[in-house]
């Protein structure tokens, strides 16, 4: 009886290590190559055009809410950052900032990439965001002319910030970020597998069913929490089917990365600082939901 105990304990532990430790760490390898050089073309991006997107965005004007949504979904880890400088010196409205926070997605779209989401189904998520940003950032700005709220210009106070690894070179910021995003990717693999594992994936899908609505809520306000880390763990749980596709947009819309911690930085209006965070949680709120509502999926 003992011995028999003891058999089911070790298939019991091997079964642990095989399934969630041993396939975390094949599905973490399986996708290295994919997302290097999808770093890599990002980084080229960033390094090649952002001085001109940064001076697009200086000109856009009253049109600054198209750009911005429409610049935001561009894969560049630090636009959130440059939005927030722009906005602490009034070079560009609030509603141009709001709509770069909500339409950029930080590492979301290497998750998704690397997950096998289909091209038409990022096109989707990607261009919602876009649309929702680019709503709510021409409504904030229609808003503040109503109600005459002056957003001066004083390019001076703008500060420059250093976000990436740019003095190393492309091929070293490919390198790092990738290294980076695959042990973020590992570690929420292992957790997840260690939850179907012990939990179940029907389980998981009726718990997240009965909370709708809540689990919307609480990822939005987890969005806020700048660093790749965040996005990495919501885009992982979204293609893994652990949470619902508006479950991780509303995580995703308030996830600006960097910028949230560059406007706390710059911008010592603090009260003006948790009105933007408040409207970011609650459009992610909002928009998650109907998300979902509307059938959006990967």
């Amino acid at each position: 009886m003992l011995l028999h105990a003891h058999a089911e304990h070790s298939l019991s532990f091997s079964s642990f290590l095989r399934e969630v430790l041993l396939d975390g760490l094949l599905d973490t390898l399986n996708i290295l190559p994919f997302l290097f050089l999808t770093y890599l073309l990002m980084e080229y991006i960033e390094h090649k055009a952002s001085e001109k997107l940064n001076l697009f965005m200086k000109k856009s004007g009253a049109l600054g809410p198209a750009v911005g949504s429409a610049l935001g979904a561009v894969p560049q880890c630090a636009f959130s950052a440059m939005a927030s400088n722009l906005y602490t010196g009034r070079v560009i409205t609030l509603g141009t900032l709001i709509a770069v926070f909500l339409s950029t997605s930080d590492e979301m779209l290497p998750i998704l990439l690397s997950g096998s989401v289909s091209i038409g189904k990022i096109f989707l998520i990607l261009g919602y965001k876009a649309l929702v940003a680019l709503a709510v950032g021409f409504a904030i700005d229609l808003t503040l002319r109503i109600l005459r709220k002056e957003q001066c210009i004083d390019i001076d106070r703008i500060c420059e910030e250093d976000n990436c690894h740019c003095e190393r070179g492309i091929l070293y910021s490919a390198l790092h970020h990738t290294v980076t995003i695959s042990l973020f990717i590992f570690a929420v693999t292992v957790i997840i597998n260690t939850l179907v594992f012990f939990v179940g994936t029907d389980t998981l899908s009726a718990l997240g069913d009965w909370a709708f609505g809540l689990s919307h809520l609480l990822f939005a306000i987890i969005g806020l929490i700048p660093g790749c880390a965040t996005s990495v763990a919501i885009s992982t749980l979204g293609v893994h089917g652990i949470i619902s596709t508006g479950a991780m947009l509303a995580g995703l819309f308030p996830g600006a990365g960097v910028g949230v911690i560059i406007l706390w930085r710059q911008n010592h209006n603090k009260k003006e600082n948790l009105i933007i965070m408040s409207t970011l949680v609650a459009v992610g709120f909002f928009f998650g939901i109907l998300a979902d509502i509307i059938g959006i999926a990967i």
